[in-house]
Formats: C-alpha cells, sequence, structure tokens
C-alpha cells in the first residue's frame, strides 16, 4: 500500500473522529454543533474523492466540508434569524419555538391561540403570530402545517377539521404573500395526542397546529 493511500486514510479517520468530537461538545451551539457535524464528514467524503480522482486528498477535504455542512436541510443564518423572531413574538404565550432533529423550524401552537373546540377558524390571537412567520421568507424555504384534534367527535370528523385547521392557516399565510405552492397542509385528527384525552385541559393540549419551517440545502 502507497504511502499516500496510508496518509489519505489517515486524515479520513482523523476529520472523522473531529466530526463526533464537535457532536459531543456541550460549549457549542446547535447551529455550530450541527454545520460542524456535517462539515466533518463531508471533509471526509471530500479527502476520497480527491485521492480516487487523482487530486489532492487536502484540497478534496476542503470541498467535501463545503459539502457536507448543507447536505439535507440547511439550518442557516436566515433559520436561525427566523428562529429568533418567532421566539420574541412569541414570549410569554406558550407557542414553542423549535429547531428538529432534521433542521426544520417548528412552531407549536396550542388551542389558546389557535382554534376553538370543533371550530377551523384562526383565533384572533393567532394572527400576529403568522404575520411574524410570514415576513422574510425566502424563495426557497419551504412550509409545512399539521393540523392535530382532541378525541371529541369521532375520528372522521376530526380528521377532516384537522386537515381544514391545516387548510385555514395555508389561506391565512397565502393572503400575507406566502406562495401556497410552497406549503404542505396535513391532518392528523386525533392519532398523535401530547397529552391525556381524559380530560378537559389535555384535549385543549391536543387540538393544537405545528408549522414546519424548511431551507432545502439545495433548494
Amino acid at each position: 500500500m502507497s504511502k499516500s493511500v496510508l496518509i489519505s486514510r489517515s486524515a479520513i479517520l482523523a476529520l472523522a473522529a473531529t466530526s463526533i468530537g464537535f457532536a459531543g461538545c456541550e460549549s457549542m451551539s446547535d447551529r455550530q454543533r450541527h454545520t460542524a457535524v456535517g462539515a466533518g464528514a463531508g471533509a471526509a467524503t471530500g479527502a476520497v474523492v480527491g485521492k480516487v480522482t487523482g487530486g489532492n486528498a487536502a484540497t478534496g477535504a476542503v470541498v467535501g466540508g463545503a459539502i457536507g455542512a448543507v447536505a439535507g436541510n440547511l439550518w442557516s443564518k436566515r433559520m436561525e434569524d427566523k428562529r429568533a423572531e418567532m421566539n420574541r413574538a412569541t414570549q410569554g404565550t406558550g407557542i414553542q419555538v423549535a429547531r428538529t432533529n432534521d433542521n426544520q423550524l417548528k412552531v407549536a401552537v396550542p388551542s389558546d391561540f389557535s382554534f376553538d373546540s370543533g371550530s377551523s377558524a384562526i383565533k384572533p390571537q393567532m394572527r400576529p403570530v403568522l404575520d411574524q412567520f410570514a415576513q422574510g421568507l425566502s424563495p426557497n424555504q419551504r412550509v409545512t402545517i399539521v393540523g392535530h384534534t382532541d378525541n371529541v367527535g369521532g375520528e372522521t370528523l376530526n380528521n377532516r377539521l384537522s386537515l381544514e385547521r391545516a387548510a385555514s392557516v395555508r389561506e391565512y399565510l397565502r393572503t400575507h404573500g406566502v406562495d401556497p405552492s410552497r406549503v404542505m397542509v396535513n391532518g392528523r385528527g386525533e392519532a398523535e395526542p401530547i397529552a391525556s384525552n381524559d380530560a378537559a385541559v389535555g384535549r385543549a393540549e391536543n387540538r393544537r397546529v405545528e408549522i414546519f419551517l424548511s431551507e432545502p440545502a439545495r433548494g
């Protein structure tokens, strides 16, 4: 085995180990950690590509790192800024704003701010939140809206109601400049409760809408 091959393999292992080390570093932010892992994996791949194609392994690692950092959904500065905006807009409301494991921004709106029982009409309290969400979206960002219900009324009714709730949110976003072709809607009915339906407080938690924003890396 040639010395150059041994060197490139050592470099790959070192880069992969570095990416794993970044993943476990508690002092890094979510954004930094996810990007570092992607960059490390991409760098290892790039080193292989560089050697196989006759190029320089170090150059290949640099190119691969750039690719790895944007694999899948991209957690970009735009996404981080939107998360900060939504956190400010929903502070003290009980609306949950979070980054998912697959680099989507999730905004979970409970019934206090979303819909009355049995209704798909958006409450006035929810409108400022949707207004903020709709502002400044880039053309390649995609929105998914998922409606949920409690178990009152039966499965068939709730499946329809949950979809109608998601569609109501899409229509509101459309009137505020979001192209509906960029928005997917889904209704899960009563199938995914987050609390017990045995009490009114639990049923209220289950009546919710979840809005996801994603930025495909190559969108």
